[in-house]
């Protein structure tokens, strides 16, 4: 049984949760999400479950500890953990997903104490050779609130029976245990190699809710890292030329130095 817990989103485009947290109650988040905490609240680092689940967990990717937030006063307390990166926080009750939701592994923030988090790698074999950011998911079960985080603006898809949606894979933020994923091939020559978006797309199937997110964070590092590589080559072509013309000025047959 999950601890029932209050909360407030805070903020617009770089958002945090705030969780107030009854005297004995708990929220666990993975190492490095707390923003700030309240005297009172007593953090308690761990395996979450065991060496093996960390080990997994580090194997993945994930830190190999979670930390737990945990009310030891008499009073009120609270607990805030801030978003990585631009974009929303989205709570999920797991109880309206029926106890289970899964979600990309970058997009956990925290959930309440008795939430357990597993990791759940796909099932299909197209899914795991070429679903790139989507081949490890992170699976919530529990009867709580869980929050994850999506870059940008949150998209919220309902997907009725049988029907499907193509998603570039890195902009998938989770879904219901409902929806069937997989990957698909972007189909047509010019289209895999010009497109610009990749090879395969993940392809989603309802019945779910499917939460999508507009800015992606290895986009957003794609640009940056593009961005700053151009600026870096053109300074040091600059650079490059001021330099020379300075030596040779300095050091030339012409030079009077």
């Amino acid at each position: 049984m999950a601890d029932i817990i209050d909360y407030k989103i805070i903020g617009d485009d770089m958002q945090l949760v705030e969780i107030e947290l009854d005297p004995g109650e708990g929220v666990r988040a993975e190492a490095g999400a707390m923003m700030y905490i309240e005297d009172g609240i007593e953090m308690q680092t761990n395996t979450g479950g065991g060496f093996f689940k960390g080990l997994k967990r580090m194997i993945v990717g994930e830190s190999f500890f979670v930390t737990n937030f945990i009310n030891s006063s008499s009073g009120k307390k609270h607990v805030a953990f801030g978003a990585p990166y631009p974009g929303k926080v989205i709570p999920i009750d797991l109880i309206k997903f029926g106890g289970e939701f899964i979600c990309q592994k970058d997009s956990y923030l925290c959930s309440a104490a008795g939430i357990d988090i597993e990791i759940a790698f796909t099932k299909k074999i197209g899914a795991g050779l070429f679903g790139g950011e989507g081949f490890i998911l992170e699976r919530l079960v529990g009867d709580g609130l869980a929050f994850v985080h999506a870059g940008g603006m949150i998209i919220e898809k309902n997907l009725l029976p049988g029907e499907s949606l193509r998603v570039d894979t890195g902009c998938v933020v989770g879904f219901s245990n409902t929806v069937d994923y997989d990957i698909q091939f972007v189909g047509g020559f010019k289209n895999a190699l010009f497109g610009g978006e990749g090879l395969f797309l993940t392809r989603l199937t309802g019945p779910g809710i499917v939460y999508l997110q507009s800015l992606p964070f290895s986009r957003l590092a794609d640009r940056i890292y593009s961005a700053a590589r151009f600026k870096n080559q053109g300074e040091t072509k600059g650079i490059d030329g001021i330099g020379g013309n300075l030596l040779g000025g300095l050091f030339g047959g012409d030079s009077k130095w």
